[in-house]
């Protein structure tokens, strides 16, 4: 595909698992196509859907793999979550998270008894019959789902597992209720992004190898999506899309040069 001018974007949005890294390993060039986009002077900030770290956590990782960040250019569907549940006055809450990920949600009283809000993420082993259980009467109670994100399946590099989409589908139909999705592919995760980095959606360019979280996410946005054909990347799903991405990339380290950043 042509290279797009690049004065049609102003800032970069780039996911994480698949695209910077996989399986705890950097994608082959990612750091350095990162470091020539800086330093041609575009913005890049990273998105993410994972609810089992941290953002601390994973600037720390991004940072071993040579890839320098700082916390408010990660953007995380856990801290979009919080920032949803502030701007809906939640106060108590109930998480389906790993217990790491807390510290984003520290200025809400967290407990299973009658919250306002049911949070799910992955949970991964930690799931069970109980925390699903409780999860439902709270719900029949009053609360509303949040879904932090609902992918149905990830891949650390060991094969699929089941990601957070089937608990939260499973909590819908138990309960009646249909949750609000917080994370990606929703598109206010993607006009929060822009609006953080201070750009116009239409000139956010975002990079993933999720066809449905990352590009028709960004897409729905009103963003530019660019897929990459690393991680999950999926060619059967591109027939789905609501037009073609701007590009399909064979990885992140190609993004530099298509942008013509030489």
């Amino acid at each position: 595909m042509p290279p797009l001018p690049r004065e049609r974007v102003d800032a970069c949005l780039i996911d994480l698992d698949g695209t910077i890294y996989f399986a705890g390993k950097e994608i082959p060039g990612a750091a350095a196509a990162v470091r020539r986009i800086r330093e041609a002077g575009l913005p890049v900030a990273f998105a993410t859907n994972t609810t089992r770290r941290p953002r601390s956590q994973l600037v720390e990782e991004l940072r071993d793999l040579g890839v320098e960040a700082q916390a408010q250019e990660v953007f995380t569907a856990p801290v979009a979550a919080a920032r949803w549940l502030s701007a809906n006055e939640a106060r108590r809450v109930s998480l389906l998270i790993p217990e790491a990920t807390h510290e984003e949600f520290s200025v809400f009283e967290i407990s299973d008894v009658r919250p306002q809000f049911v949070v799910v993420g992955d949970l991964g082993r930690e799931w069970t019959f109980d925390r699903l259980n409780t999860a439902f009467r709270c719900l029949l109670d009053g609360a509303r789902l949040i879904a932090i994100q609902r992918n149905r399946q990830w891949d650390a590099g060991t094969g699929p597992q089941l990601d957070a989409g089937p608990f939260v589908a499973a909590l819908e139909y138990a309960s009646g209720r249909e949750a609000v999705l917080v994370g990606k592919p929703s598109p206010a995760f993607f006009e929060q992004a822009a609006a953080s980095l201070g750009v116009r959606k239409e000139r956010l360019l975002v990079v993933g190898d999720g066809i449905e979280t990352d590009v028709a996410g960004a897409q729905a946005a009103g963003c530019l999506g660019v897929a990459v054909r690393t991680g999950t990347f999926d060619e059967e799903k591109l027939p789905a899309l609501l037009m073609p991405p701007e590009a399909i990339l064979d990885s992140i380290a190609g993004l530099a040069a298509w942008l013509g950043i030489i």
